[in-house]
Parts: structure tokens; C-alpha cells; sequence
């Protein structure tokens, strides 16, 4: 078939994060937590055989993951104009866009390269991404930022995830603000995506990029990305695949993306 063909001549990028004990995390968020629970030996079968299994616990906006639509509200008020307070419950999550609503993601994906266009290995923790530099790598890029589109922004701080306490810097880091969130819904893109804990500038209590996308404007949001395999290459235009986990009323899932080009 052609698209095998097609797919046996691209190169296939990894774009998530490896998941460890202590790994970085949003500090209002739960961290990943792993045990191996059962040890090779302690359950042999008749041939000598053995299994070892283990166990994990982790906020589901832990990690590379894709916020759903629910993730945020504002006057109380979720994305479409349900009332957040009617649609909760502890036990059930979200009734209303949360992320097992979320089909899998075969999209066009674009790279804005900003760290290499502003001729640094990583933004400082205090760079606002403006639409004047979202712009400029898209010129600089050689792709144009297309309706459905994933956007993935690229500020080098991917390379910060073994340190997990300058990763998260006190849930601070570089981003756009709302400035450069409306750049990106004026052009109708499915989902806007980073390397950084928290996609937006931070620290900002008001989270008005994650207002805006995901509930003025029903945009998802990807963190914890790592692009710099991606960079690297030069690739700015792609395949994006993802699938969110089914996760039954659920705010975010965690996700394994990768680029096809």
C-alpha cells in the first residue's frame, strides 16, 4: 500500500518524556510514583519460571500529557458554557469534555523553533514568547500555521528534565503569554504544545493562556514535550500522532507523541 511505502522511507521522532521517581512535576499536581511489587523468585513455576510486575500512581497531567477541554473554567463556566459545578463530582471527574472524549490525534504538526531563532540553547526562565517571535519562526521555519494545525513550541528546556528542580523552578518558566495564545487561536489550530511544565509564562495566577485556549477557545494544550531530537533534524512540518488514555472523566491523559516526517 502507498502509505506504507510512504511511512517505511520517514523517520519516526519520539517526543515524550521518560517517566522516574522524582521526576519533575507541577507542584499542585500529584508526582509519579513507581514500585516493582513483585520480585523475580518469589513465585516459581513448575519450569523454573517467574514474573516480576510493578506498580505506578500518577496525576494525569504528570509527564508528557495533553490537557482535556475540562482541565479549566473560568466564572465557572467550562469551555461550550457548562457550569463546572453541575458536571463534577469527586468520584466521576468531568461529565463534560474530559479526556476520554478526546479521539486519537493524526494531525499536521508544526515546530516554531524559538529558542534556535533567538540564538540560545534554552530561554531564560523569564521569556515571554511574543507574536512577533511566534512569526518569525514560522518565516524562519519555512512552514505556515494552518487551521487543525498542533503548534509545538520549542524553548530548550527539554534538556533540564534530569534536574528536575530548575525544570520546574518554582513553577516558573518561559511562554507565551496571552499575546501570543491569541497568535495562535486567530489561526484555528487544534492543539499548542511545549517543552515546559506549564506551556504558558509563568508564574501568572491568573493562567490566562490556559483560559483562553482551552476555554474561550477549545483549544488543547500539550506540556512536557521533549523536541530537541526533532530540532535537531531541522524538521518543522510533520505527522503528529498521539492517543490520550479512555480515562473515563478525566481532566488530562498522559500520551506518548510522535513526529512522522
Amino acid at each position: 500500500m502507498e502509505l506504507f511505502d510512504r511511512l517505511s522511507s520517514s523517520r519516526v521522532y519520539d517526543l515524550a518524556q521518560p517517566y522516574f521517581v522524582g521526576m519533575p512535576h507541577y507542584p499542585t499536581h500529584p508526582p509519579f510514583l513507581f514500585s516493582l511489587v513483585k520480585q523475580h523468585g518469589e513465585y516459581t513455576g513448575p519450569a523454573g519460571n517467574s514474573a516480576a510486575s510493578d506498580s505506578i500512581a500518577l496525576g494525569s497531567h504528570v509527564g508528557t500529557h495533553i490537557d482535556a477541554l475540562s482541565h479549566f473554567s473560568c466564572g465557572g463556566k467550562l469551555y461550550g458554557g457548562g457550569e463546572a459545578a453541575a458536571l463534577q463530582s469527586y468520584a466521576g471527574g468531568l461529565r463534560q469534555h474530559s479526556i476520554d472524549t478526546v479521539p486519537p490525534i493524526l494531525r499536521r504538526g508544526v515546530l516554531l523553533d524559538i529558542a534556535r531563532h533567538a540564538g540560545v540553547d534554552a530561554l531564560t526562565v523569564d521569556f515571554e514568547i511574543t507574536p512577533n517571535h511566534l512569526a518569525d519562526a514560522e518565516r524562519a521555519g519555512g512552514v505556515d500555521v494552518r487551521k487543525g494545525d498542533v503548534v509545538l513550541l520549542r524553548t530548550g528546556w527539554a534538556r533540564f528534565w534530569d534536574d528536575p528542580a530548575r525544570f520546574v523552578s518554582q513553577a516558573s518558566g518561559p511562554g507565551p503569554a496571552l499575546a501570543g495564545a491569541q497568535w495562535l487561536s486567530a489561526r484555528g489550530v487544534y492543539a499548542a504544545g511545549s517543552d515546559t511544565v506549564g506551556f504558558e509564562k509563568l508564574p501568572d495566577a491568573g493562567m490566562p493562556v490556559h483560559v483562553h485556549l482551552l476555554v474561550e477557545n477549545g483549544i488543547h494544550i500539550i506540556e512536557c514535550l521533549n523536541l530537541e531530537s526533532l530540532a535537531g533534524a531541522g524538521v518543522a512540518e510533520f505527522l503528529f500522532v498521539a492517543l490520550p488514555l479512555k480515562l473515563r472523566g478525566a481532566t488530562a491523559s498522559p500520551i506518548r507523541p510522535i513526529a512522522i516526517a
